[in-house]
């Protein structure tokens, strides 16, 4: 059973699928693909939400609109951009991915600071594991020793099955795996089209161990 542990499924709550006919077409085409547990992590911008219990309610009205899909594993969780003071924000634990310490973060892309290590150490003193979303994505955007000390850091890095079909990215991502880092894979799908699911690339590309590795990772956190 495969593990999607980024996608922006849940209907109208975020950039993701827009209607439940299109959260339902995106799981039908994940089912094909062989994916059983789908964790769902609508974005979470620290900025622009009132509150976390407003978030809560507003996935809670997402999630019951597909949670009849019983085939499925779902858990709840967020992906939550860093931004200053975010980790000190009231139920921010209660973000976590559902049932584990695992939380999904994801870096600024408008730049990178030492502040953003320290938000993180802020989470993993209250106990919570980071997960950072599309670690990939940064290549080329932070510098070589900034994505260094990021991946120096304690934490699991997600990666996008999209990954595999850039030569740059894919070619970071086999040397992520070669020096021993905890990966987890997610389709980061947002729609039916440029951004679906797409379990299949992820197959072709990465070894068998890799990817099972990847799905036992939710097991190691369960709390």
């Amino acid at each position: 059973m495969l593990t999607d542990y980024h996608c922006h499924v849940l209907p109208g709550i975020d950039d993701g699928a827009e209607t439940p006919e299109i959260s339902g077409k995106m799981l039908d085409m994940m089912k094909m693909q062989g994916v059983g547990r789908v964790i769902l992590t609508p974005h979470f911008y620290p900025h622009r939400e009132s509150s976390v219990e407003d978030f809560l309610k507003k996935r809670a009205n997402a999630f019951a609109q597909i949670s009849h899909r019983t085939e499925f594993e779902f858990h709840l969780g967020a992906e939550i951009a860093i931004e200053h003071g975010f980790s000190e924000i009231p139920g921010i634990e209660r973000l976590a991915i559902e049932g584990t310490d695992l939380m999904l973060l994801e870096l600024p892309f408008s730049g990178y600071g030492r502040w953003v290590l320290d938000e993180i150490h802020n989470l993993k003193c209250a106990g919570i594991m980071p997960v950072l979303a599309h670690i990939h994505r940064y290549v080329g955007l932070y510098s070589k020793s900034q994505i260094d000390e990021i991946l120096s850091s304690d934490a699991v890095f997600q990666v996008n099955t999209e990954a595999f079909a850039n030569f740059r990215e894919r070619r970071f991502v086999k040397e992520l795996i070669r020096s021993g880092a905890k990966i987890v894979f997610g389709s980061d799908a947002h729609n039916l089209s440029d951004r679906k699911p797409d379990f299949e690339l992820l197959k072709r590309k990465a070894k068998a161990d890799v990817i099972e590795f990847s799905n036992s990772v939710f097991e190691r956190y369960i709390r």
